[in-house]
């Protein structure tokens, strides 16, 4: 994998987590990292390695993303706060 790989990779991944904040252990939906990955290099390459960085960096750029990737984001946002709430509620 060379090096541009492996920050894809990555800024993908963490890309994807942004939709999943209100539940971390949910997997990384394919959409999210799809529509997603450009929009975190573009915005958020300087805070390569620290996911948690990338991951804020991306919630404050919130409004800088493209229309895919933010519709992506408040969808599976909205799934997991739903989980979360279920969850909740079954306790």
């Amino acid at each position: 994998m060379t090096r541009y790989q492996t920050i894809a990779t990555l800024f993908a991944f963490t890309t994807a987590a942004i939709a999943f904040q209100t539940s971390p252990s949910l997997a990384f939906s394919s959409e999210a990292q799809q529509m997603c990955s450009g929009d975190a290099m573009r915005l958020c390459s300087s805070e390569i390695p620290d996911i948690p960085r990338i991951r804020a960096c991306m919630v404050r750029n919130k409004a800088n993303v493209s229309p895919g990737c933010r519709a992506v984001m408040d969808r599976e946002a909205a799934a997991a706060a739903a989980t979360h709430k279920r969850e909740a509620a079954a306790q």
